[in-house]
């Protein structure tokens, strides 16, 4: 595939032109050359280099090209499953709440089917009055609205909407009027012993996606007709006029705004376009009520249904006014949920390319002792964990020497210092904080310290720990030590280099690095 010079230099990946923490680009498009050619290129070991025509050089990595399908934001239909209510005869996409905190696989799971289907339902959420909104904190950030941070739904004196009475509501979206409208929702079940007021749920991109394939021409009237949404009481007037149908750029299903009770008055069009615009209207409205794409089920006490609100249409039946039932709602977006989710995909990663390198290069010797340097490694993990320590702690101890990893720890012991404490403090600030850095950090410094102000400490060095005491520039000087001692981190360091000092047992048993995984992924979050 032919190349666009501008995409290529307007994606360069160097220092210069992106900013290494942030990623973010550091000019500006217009600040690229009128005339831009490439004055030569080169490539050596798969990695391509360009010299532009302004003189700038660019690196890219292997198999850097515009190829592949255009982008998509997980919004659209594309690469999601399109779902009936056979599909979940199993039940649905569940977890337990308290799993699903403890959990960062759980917690994914669950997430990734509120992504993926469009919802997802946690039982076990404590029936207690605003827990709705714990659990939309979980994963993002609570969406404000006239009905307040959270809303009751249940019968009221004197309702301003219809989900506040005991009717039968058919399928539909909520808050339709508001822009932006409120992405997720979430309904947590706090009683329902009323007869009635089973809860229902359609896939609307599903039902788009049928009215496209049976009649192409109303789904064209209904992605681009905007629709007139009104919302009005005492306190409130909310508009936004937008098609029943939305669709992105390329045509794909995007959103989906159905709620007959908030519709107001066409105007503007002709009898013909009316009449074009009820036929498409009725025919979908029609899809929508279909038995066979409505997945129905009871909520009961502790149940916390979580869903999408731009995809899923939601219904319940009627039921008896003087019957219990107390649900309480909070509306969120999905931009936080994807985002929590990515990062939980991230951890995950991480979690992996840590655990290989344990695996892997850490069955490799230990500079001379006699354990691995994962053994080693998982023994300071074992011996923090044994006295109590924190978890930022127990992790420092379990991760101080990734610096090294990439075979630097032979160059320690050819009598050159190959600085891994900084080394794997700066690979590990990717995923952790301070806390956990820091102490990685300063652990050499921690030993030179101990050697310089504990009396007896360096004659307990192993005779490799002793060499490499040398190399790394030798115990400190007062005026060194009282300068490392007032540092932040200090004393966590110290701690950790005691439990460095001791884990250098052969043969000891203690637990593999899976058994940190949780501890890991926690202080990731």
């Amino acid at each position: 595939m032919e190349t666009s010079l501008y995409w290529l230099r307007d994606n360069c990946p160097c220092a210069d032109c992106r900013d290494p923490r942030t990623g973010q680009k550091l000019f500006q498009v217009n600040d690229l050359p009128e005339e831009l050619t490439i004055r030569r290129e080169s490539e050596q070991d798969g990695l391509r280099s360009v010299e532009w025509s302004d003189g700038h050089l660019s690196p890219y990595p292997p198999g850097f090209t515009a190829g592949g399908a255009p982008g998509d934001d997980g919004r659209t239909e594309q690469g999601r499953p399109l779902w009936e209510a056979a599909d979940f005869a199993a039940g649905p996409p569940e977890a337990d709440w308290s799993a699903y905190l403890a959990d960062p696989a759980e917690r994914a799971a669950l997430l990734g089917a509120v992504r993926r289907s469009g919802f997802a339902l946690l039982r076990g959420v404590p029936v207690a009055e605003g827990r709705v909104l714990e659990v939309a904190r979980s994963f993002g950030y609570v969406r404000e609205t006239n009905y307040g941070e959270l809303f009751d739904v249940r019968v009221e004196p004197d309702p301003n909407n219809l989900a506040f009475t005991d009717a039968a509501i058919a399928p539909h979206t909520d808050n339709p009027y508001r822009d932006p409208v409120p992405t997720l929702q979430l309904l947590h079940c706090l009683r329902n012993e009323a007869e009635g007021g089973d809860s229902g749920l359609v896939d609307g991109f599903r039902a788009a996606a049928l009215l496209r394939e049976e009649h192409p021409e109303d789904f064209a009237v209904l992605t681009r007709t905007p629709v007139p949404f009104v919302f009005r009481d005492r306190r409130t007037e909310l508009r936004a006029d937008r098609p029943l149908i939305g669709t992105d750029p390329l045509g794909r299903i995007r959103e989906v705004r159905f709620n007959n009770r908030s519709i107001s008055t066409l105007r503007g069009y002709s009898g013909p376009e009316l009449d074009a615009f009820y036929t498409a209207y009725r025919r979908f409205a029609a899809i929508t009520l279909r038995p066979e794409l409505r997945l129905e089920f009871r909520l009961g006490p502790g149940d916390c249904l979580v869903f999408d609100n731009t995809r899923l249409l939601h219904s319940r039946t009627a039921f008896a006014a003087d019957g219990a039932r107390h649900l309480q709602g909070c509306y969120a977006d999905l931009d936080s949920l994807a985002s929590t989710l990515a990062l939980l995909h991230r951890q995950e990663e991480a979690l992996d390319r840590i655990a290989g390198l344990f695996a892997g290069e850490g069955a490799g010797e230990y500079l001379g002792e006699e354990v691995t340097m994962a053994e080693h490694m998982l023994q300071a993990g074992a011996l923090a964990e044994a006295a109590g320590a924190p978890d930022h702690l127990v992790a420092a101890a379990l991760l101080h020497d990734v610096g090294h990893f990439g075979g630097t720890g032979t160059e320690l012991m050819e009598g050159r210092d190959n600085h891994h404490s900084s080394a794997g403090a700066d690979w590990l600030a990717r995923w952790f904080g301070p806390e956990v850095t820091e102490p990685v950090r300063l652990h050499v410094a921690a030993k030179r310290y101990l050697c310089a102000v504990e009396p007896g400490y360096r004659e307990r060095l192993s005779p490799a720990s002793e060499f490499t005491l040398q190399v790394q520039g030798g115990p400190m000087t007062e005026e060194q030590a009282a300068a490392f001692a007032a540092r932040p981190g200090a004393v966590d360091a110290v701690t950790v280099r005691r439990w460095d000092e001791r884990a250098k047992d052969a043969g000891a048993e203690v637990p593999g690095f899976e058994h940190y995984r949780p501890l890991l992924a926690r202080l990731m979050g």
